[in-house]
């Protein structure tokens, strides 16, 4: 059993914000990585633009090939795990929020404008 099978976030390159996994440790600055079910090729990768998540696959044996890390991640539904994840769906919602026009914004701006005022009203009314 190897002592890094550990699920990273790419934050560079053209598979920035995929997952995959570390599946070989070629050097104090890079690792081949993996992931099979997010659409990454293997490939070395450098670790200042990868970021460790909490995620990590049980039993996945050293120099593990794709075929056999798409089945551990299927099997422990880490893909699943990670869109359920706080940092997944923060890194969504920024993603939604930054695509939005300026109609979009406006229309967000007008809907916590009258939340706001539901919500002084009914402080108010509570202390009265």
């Amino acid at each position: 059993m190897s002592v890094f099978p550990i699920v990273v976030l790419l934050s560079s390159g053209p598979s920035a914000g995929k997952i995959a996994v570390i599946a070989e440790i070629i050097d104090h600055n890079r690792a081949i990585i993996d992931g099979p079910l997010t659409s990454v090729p293997r490939q070395a990768y450098p670790y200042r633009h990868l970021s460790l998540t909490p995620l990590r696959l049980t039993n996945l044996p050293r120099g593990a090939g794709s075929g056999c890390i798409r089945r551990q991640l299927e099997k422990e539904g880490i893909v699943a795990k990670w869109e359920n994840s706080t940092w997944a769906k923060k890194r969504a919602a920024i993603q939604k929020r930054r695509s939005m026009n300026d109609f979009q914004r406006f229309e967000i701006m007008l809907a916590k404008k009258a939340r706001r005022d539901v919500v002084r009203k009914a402080l108010k009314a509570s202390k009265a």
